[in-house]
């Protein structure tokens, strides 16, 4: 961006999302259809950008999860916060104070339109742009980011549907860029440490994972003018499928080596009745309240399974709706053995106890002897700082990291797309009984030679 003035900018965004919107309509036919489109630009897997002394960020969105991002950015160091874009002027007002409270007073913000987000792309001392939005703006806002010659890093899910996925590798591979989805769960401690156990075969040869997403949020629908269910409500008017996999899925994915040697081959979805959230809106508001005035499509419980290239099978749930505890479903299993989550727990045959016919609870020795080298060395600070326990602030600290140091990060464009791919896909199935639907290769092939994501050190 440094030829770029803003006015310029501005004016050429709006004819490259056009040219872009074009490029998808092209190709969008043949993505329908389960065709592979032509390449645009080369892959980005593995990619590594010119190391950044310091990185510059800009934020769009600081609602009820944005937020978090100005405090984690502002505790790190190498990174340093120098725009934010939200409408919401009580938002941005909150956001004002916090960065005075650090000491940084000024900063840019912008507020004044749904559009005011490209005139934060606009600027010259942005390098990465997180997009912590309603999912409806997820996939312009990364795409924009990207051809604006930044690095994306984008919310949960990384679009809707499958052209706009495409859109976006189509746009990551011609530009360069990141474009990498904010999957915070794969640095939880639990997560991580699995993933050591994974790589170093205590469970043996991988068969079979679960994961879901358990979180009962009905109460999100008597938020009506901001906050999360102001939007997210009408979620379940629109889909019937699985519309949030990849909490649960993510770190799964990363186990299997999920486009790194092997890939999501087809699913098959099914979807209890949606009986819930009109239950819910009945008995919480008046018969004349615009909750009630809603059809909630989505079913209560979806269930969707997952068959992988390799042969290997993971069921992927999701309910946000019936009263239950909350649960991630964690869970891997090889030929020696198994890990659960909510509550842990292991059975192996070889190993431990040797009594895989019980669980072994006492998660201690397990951490002492696999503990994730990234928690070992950062998992104090990641809990002082939080963010649903520490995984929050050590995602953003590993992606600065990998900046810095001229590194490839932990999660591509691919792995957002295939992991986001459930959403529409799962629709597509729970419509067509339960038939299976292909997930499109969004690597284009590279997945047969992709380096299996390391423990680093």
């Amino acid at each position: 961006m440094s030829n770029f003035d803003r006015r310029s900018f501005l004016k050429a965004s709006m004819g490259a999302v056009a040219v872009g919107a074009l490029a998808a309509c092209a190709q969008s036919t043949q993505a329908s259809a389960g065709v592979t489109p032509k390449a645009l630009g080369k892959s980005v897997m593995g990619l590594v950008v010119p190391q950044m002394n310091e990185v510059r960020v800009g934020i769009i969105g600081v609602g009820e999860r944005g937020v978090g991002f100005i405090h984690h950015f502002n505790n790190i160091e190498g990174s340093r916060v120098t725009a934010i874009c939200d409408t919401d002027p009580l938002v941005i007002a909150r956001a004002q104070k916090i960065m005075a409270d650090y000491g940084q007073p000024n900063v840019a913000f912008y507020s004044k339109g749904e559009h005011a987000y490209r005139e934060l792309l606009a600027r010259e001392d942005v390098d990465i742009v997180i997009v912590a939005t309603p999912w409806d703006w997820h996939h312009p806002m990364a795409k924009e980011a990207m051809l604006a010659g930044k690095h994306a890093f984008v919310e949960v899910p990384l679009a809707l549907t499958i052209e706009q996925m495409w859109d976006l590798v189509d746009t990551a591979e011609a530009t360069q860029r990141n474009c990498m989805m904010l999957e915070n769960v794969n640095y939880g401690r639990e997560e991580l440490m699995v993933l050591n156990m994974v790589r170093q075969g205590v469970f043996g040869e991988l068969l079979h994972g679960e994961a879901a997403y358990i979180h009962e949020l009905r109460w999100q629908m008597k938020e009506m003018d901001r906050k999360t269910g102001s939007w997210r409500t009408h979620m379940h008017t629109r889909y019937n499928g699985n519309i949030y996999p990849t909490h649960g899925l993510g770190p799964v994915a990363q186990y299997m080596n999920i486009n790194r040697g092997d890939r999501f081959d087809y699913m098959n979805s099914m979807s209890s009745p949606a009986l819930g959230r009109a239950a819910y809106a009945k008995r919480e508001f008046p018969a004349d309240h615009p909750r009630n005035q809603l059809k909630y499509v989505h079913g209560d419980i979806n269930t969707s399974l997952i068959k992988t290239v390799k042969g290997r099978t993971i069921m992927v749930q999701h309910d946000t709706t019936t009263p239950r505890p909350y649960s991630r479903h964690n869970l891997i299993q090889g030929t020696n053995g198994v890990f659960a989550g909510f509550p842990n727990r292991i059975a192996l045959e070889h190993g431990g106890s040797g009594d895989f016919h019980s669980w072994d609870y006492d998660m201690e020795k397990w951490f002492k002897q696999y503990d994730h080298p990234l928690w070992i060395r950062m998992g104090a600070e990641a809990e002082k700082n939080g963010g649903h326990g520490g995984m929050d602030f050590l995602m953003c600290w590993r992606i600065i990291y990998c900046l810095r140091n001229a590194e490839p990060l932990d999660q591509d464009v691919y792995d957002g797309a295939a992991w986001s791919a459930v959403l529409p896909l799962s629709v597509d199935s729970v419509a067509d009984r339960g038939n299976s639907k292909d997930f499109p290769d969004f690597t284009r092939g590279v997945w047969q030679t992709g380096k299996p994501l390391g423990i680093v050190s």
